[in-house]
């Protein structure tokens, strides 16, 4: 097994997207998108603006009106980009990928409820879209407390080009994943506190019914983290165990790899959240997040594998594993290749961490992009790798770090 180490380049080309309120040192949830077409870099921002940019000159093309809602998820899909916003509408819509006109919108508000308070977590969000086979799946969501527990509302959606409804799927879940093929999609939900008991729920693509369900069959109420389709199954970050697995047809599964698995440290039992989750042919590569202490989110303790990409062959064995900096929001893949960003690190906050790293999925090779600020948002497309940067304040620390911009990065 190799320790990969992306090697450097030279700055990217950037381009500012205005103004924006630092992060903190806590992560706050996504506020920033970015997806990459043939010809155009499309970036959703925290203001509720969509803006295109030209993929090789960084003019501007257009530019949406500015709304209320960040923009959270972003996809390219039928001639156009898809959008998914964190807001009191959760809105899903179609931008035309030439002149940005809104071909058609759906508010998922209508289905899963609307904010019971104005609270960032507690707006209806759309966690994560995905474009396959004609066809834009997404999933959305909405959080509240009530007597002091945790209750989701949320919906897994199958769009046609011209905004119909194919089918909807609903649970008590908080979905945070969902990965589709010409036959399947698997919907992966990180919390379920209530009548839904199943980490992982794949559907019929044509129709939306239940194919299987798996899960952990761990205490509490995270489940899975992330999920991505192999040609004859499937593999999954769990959050219940800490572990990575691939499954085949039906859940039978195959294998089961430890990621950040509780360690003792000083006195502390540590662990830390695989998050991410990405296949190609090449094989598999898994993301772990920040560490955590049983018993207590606190801790000075540090999960010796927090904050780092694993590779593994697609039979479960390990090949590389690398630093990725910080927390990753998400990943962006493209074939054989993974981006990476990095967000704080809350516990360190060193800004030499903030940046974009990529890999090749089967040797860990690769490069990194460094920023000011911590780095949000990324996507691939053949060589060029896009990435947004977001402005960071620490709370120990002098002024602010960064600034909102989009970084573009092509190939030699």
């Amino acid at each position: 097994m190799a320790d990969a180490s992306p090697e450097s380049r030279p700055s990217p080309a950037s381009t500012s997207l205005g103004e924006v309120e630092p992060a903190r040192s806590r992560h706050a949830g996504r506020r920033s998108a970015v997806a990459v077409t043939a010809s155009a870099v499309v970036v959703g921002t925290a203001d509720g603006t969509v803006r295109a940019f030209d993929r090789e000159t960084l003019a501007e093309r257009w530019q949406s009106e500015a709304g209320d809602s960040a923009v959270v998820a972003a996809v390219p899909f039928a001639d156009g980009v898809a959008v998914g916003e964190r807001g009191p509408d959760g809105e899903i819509r179609l931008h035309d990928a030439v002149t940005g006109a809104v071909r058609w919108r759906y508010r998922t508000a209508d289905d899963v409820g609307g904010p019971t308070k104005l609270a960032r977590f507690q707006l209806p969000f759309v966690a994560s879209l995905t474009a396959a086979n004609g066809r834009l799946y997404a999933a959305a969501r909405r959080y509240e407390r009530v007597d002091g527990e945790r209750r989701f509302q949320s919906r897994v959606y199958a769009f046609g080009p011209d905004g119909t409804t194919a089918w909807r799927y609903g649970a008590d879940a908080s979905p945070i994943s969902v990965a589709a093929d010409a036959n399947r999609v698997a919907v992966a939900y990180n919390r379920c506190p209530g009548d839904h008991q199943h980490g992982l729920v794949v559907l019929d693509a044509a129709t939306g019914d239940p194919w299987w369900t798996w899960d952990p069959g761990t205490d509490g109420g995270r489940r899975v983290g992330d999920v991505s389709l192999c040609e004859d199954g499937l593999v999954l970050a769990s959050h219940g165990d800490y572990r990575g697995y691939r499954l085949g047809p039906g859940g039978r599964e195959r294998w089961r790899v430890d990621l950040a698995t509780p360690v003792d440290r000083d006195g502390e039992r540590l662990y830390a959240y695989p998050n991410h989750v990405c296949s190609s042919p090449e094989g598999v590569v898994f993301v772990t997040g920040n560490t955590y202490a049983v018993g207590s989110r606190e801790t000075d303790g540090l999960h010796p594998d927090e904050h780092t990409a694993f590779g593994y062959t697609l039979d479960g064995e390990r090949r590389w594993t690398a630093p990725v900096g910080g927390f990753a929001g998400g990943v962006g893949t493209d074939g054989d290749r993974v981006a990476v960003p990095g967000a704080q690190h809350f516990r360190e906050r060193d800004p030499a961490a903030h940046g974009l790293r990529t890999f090749e999925i089967d040797s860990g090779e690769g490069t990194t992009l460094d920023a000011e600020g911590v780095v949000t948002a990324a996507a691939l497309d053949g060589d060029t790798a896009v990435a947004v940067e977001e402005p960071v304040a620490y709370h120990d620390g002098d002024g602010t770090l960064g600034a909102y911009r989009l970084h573009v990065q092509r190939g030699d």
